[in-house]
This record gives C-alpha cells, structure tokens and sequence, in this order.
C-alpha cells in the first residue's frame, strides 16, 4: 500500500511547499492536489514524487503535465473528452499522460457514473499518449459505516473486472480512503490512501473512532498554531463600542487589545463576539465585529500586571498549558475544521518549527528560506 498525502489548498492551509518537502524526506510516495497550478508549484520548488491533480484540468495544459510527470484525473463529460484528445495529439517525444479515472460510488459530486466504467476505460486504452494509473473514488460521510461500506462495495465491483494484480497491461492503482476512511476503519486501504487532514494533526469532525484505530487517532497533534501580539492595548471608558457596529459596548472600564489579523487572514467575521484567545495562558473573549485586517480581546480580566503590546495572544494552539483547538473555533464559526486551517490567508507568516528551533519562515514577500540543515530542504 503506498501512501499519498493531500496538500491541496497549499496544504490545508499550512504551506505547500515547506509541508510537501518535510513529508518527500519522511518517506511518502506521492502527493495529490486539487488544481495543475497547485502541481506545478510542487514541481518549481523541485518536489520529484508523484503528483496526481484530483480535478479535471484545461486541456491547454495537458502538454505541461505530460512533461512534468504530473497525473490527471479523468470523469465524465467534455473536459475529460478533450483532455484525451490533448494527449492524443501530443508529440511521440513527450512521454504518455498518466491519467486516474474517478468513479462515482455515492459522493454526487463528481467521477464516471457506474453504468459507464467499462467503456470509459475501453476509450482511455484506446487513446492515444495516456495511461491509465490509477481508478479511485471519494466517500461521502466517512462517519456513517453503512454509507462508507455500500461506497466500498461499490468501488470494489467496478474496479474488479480490470484494476489490480490481476490486470494484464499495467498496474491501476486503486484509491479510496482519506483520513475519515483511515480512522474510520470501514473502509478498505485498497493499494492507495489519501490522507489529507490526519496529516496536519487533526481528526475529521464528527467521526467516530472505533477502537481499532484509537490509538493512532490519540497520537495526532495539530500542526497549526496561530498567534498574533496586539499592534494597540488601551483602556476603554465603560459605554465604549468596539469594532463595527459595534456588537459589542463596553459595560465597565475594559482594556481592549487589537491584533492584527481579520477576515482576510482567515480569521472568518463569522467569529464575532463568539470566539476565545490565550494570553498568559487565560482564556479572554474576543469582542466586537471581526475586521477585515484586525480582531479585538477584552483582557480586562488577566491576573498580573496589564496586557500589553509585548504578550504573545494565541488563538489556534497551545499557550501554558491551556488550548483551543481547530474544532473549538470551528464550532464557534458554524463550520468545520478543515474551513477553519485551510482558510488561513497566504499573507499570514507561516513559521516551520523542526526539533525544537525555526526550520524555514514563508512571508508573502519571501517564498520561505529554510535553514541548512532543515528538513523542509533547499531553496
């Protein structure tokens, strides 16, 4: 079984290439994204291991792809028709396009409908300048076990007449499960997994976890942290509002910390007046209308001496003790934590910590510089 981490939506969120560099030198056997821009990024920074794009893609690009060595994905439909056609008329120089076919076994959203899988893989044998490599499906609620089993089943039946060991022309390798599969334990690993959010330290919300796979799931820490260190801390007069609005009115003498990051950050205004931060290791609330580049804190009630610019506030991770988690925030969003890691803005620092010290830093005017001897490698 060879493993094939997503870090599509630069790698949920954390950093596509730092993410995809760390997991080449941990020993993964591809990558998959969702788009041929996220591929070529991998690609440019000199990531070598297997990249399978998970969406249709222009034709126009079919050529690049073909070159770099990246795979495509196939479904029903005009775009996967012309991307045959693209391959079909690329030169003999340029090495055959490795495609995956998607099947649709429940999910509604995408991949060759059942009564089709046949003749679609008939027409990719048929074409010329591809290979078929891999067949693969999606679930559609990997915390619902009958659900998962019918998908399952399902792909099992398709996939049976021509993918696997016993497939006479090449190697088709069959993919199904994600992280929800994976900790779910329902699902069948197939020849291929996906992990996508377990990889970032994060079970997937509302999955129940059977006992099989409890302990892996307890060993998962989450890789985020955000923090932020206020650009104004002041005292308020009681009646005094905050933010747009305001939604939120002093009732007494508070002091109000900024910090600079806001809905254009990632820091969604669905958060107003209804998420936490650490600071010093307390929890505060977070008051007032969520800006586009900045959020406020009332620290009113911190033990010690007054907040000030210089204290380091958290709001995703861990501070003394005391955490907030991806899904805390999530649920105080209405959304889901993969909304909530994923959203983060490419203008936030990212900040890559490896055995104890700062590997690489990635800022929107500085793609990221590892050090030496890091593990996120060289650029």
């Amino acid at each position: 079984m060879s493993v094939q981490p997503v870090v599509k939506a630069d790698a949920y969120g954390h950093g596509a290439i730092p993410v995809a560099r760390a997991i080449e030198a941990a020993g993964v056997d591809g990558m998959s994204v969702a788009t041929l821009d996220e591929a070529l990024e991998l690609r440019a920074a000199g990531i070598s291991l297997p990249i399978l794009v998970l969406y249709p893609v222009p034709a126009a690009w079919v050529g690049e792809a073909a070159v770099r060595g990246i795979a495509l994905t196939l479904g029903p439909g005009v775009a996967s028709a012309r991307i045959l056609a693209a391959a079909g008329a690329l030169g003999s120089g340029v090495p055959a396009l490795a495609v995956h076919l998607e099947v649709e076994t429940g999910l509604g959203r995408g991949g060759v409908l059942p009564e089709a899988v046949v003749e679609t893989v008939a027409l990719i044998r048929r074409s010329r300048g591809v290979r078929l490599a891999g067949v693969w499906t999606h679930l559609a609620a990997a915390d619902d076990s009958h659900l998962t089993l019918l998908q399952d089943e399902r792909f099992g039946g398709l996939v049976a007449p021509f993918a696997g060991a016993a497939d006479p022309d090449a190697v088709v390798r069959r993919h199904l499960a994600g992280s929800g599969g994976l900790l779910g334990a329902d699902a069948r690993r197939w020849d291929t997994v996906r992990a996508g959010l377990s990889v970032y330290g994060l079970v997937p919300d509302g999955l129940t976890i059977p006992a099989a796979t409890r302990i892996a799931a307890a060993g998962l820490r989450p890789v985020m942290r955000l923090c932020a260190r206020p650009v104004r801390v002041v005292e308020l007069p009681a009646g005094h509002g905050v933010s747009y609005g305001p939604t939120f009115t002093t009732a007494r003498p508070s002091r109000i910390a900024t910090l600079p990051l806001g809905y254009a950050d990632g820091w969604r205004r669905s958060l107003s007046d209804r998420a936490m931060a650490l600071v010093r290791g307390v929890r505060v609330p977070m008051v007032g209308r969520v800006a586009m580049d900045a959020t406020m804190a009332d620290v009113t009630d911190v033990p010690g001496a007054p907040v000030t610019e210089d204290d380091e506030f958290v709001l995703l991770g861990e501070q003394d003790g005391e955490q907030i988690t991806a899904h805390e925030v999530a649920a105080a969003g209405g959304t889901i934590s993969y909304e909530v890691v994923a959203g983060m803005s490419r203008r936030l620092p990212r900040v890559y910590d490896a055995a104890g010290s700062t590997a690489a830093v990635r800022t929107l005017v500085d793609g990221g510089r590892p050090s030496p001897d890091s593990p996120f490698g060289h650029q």
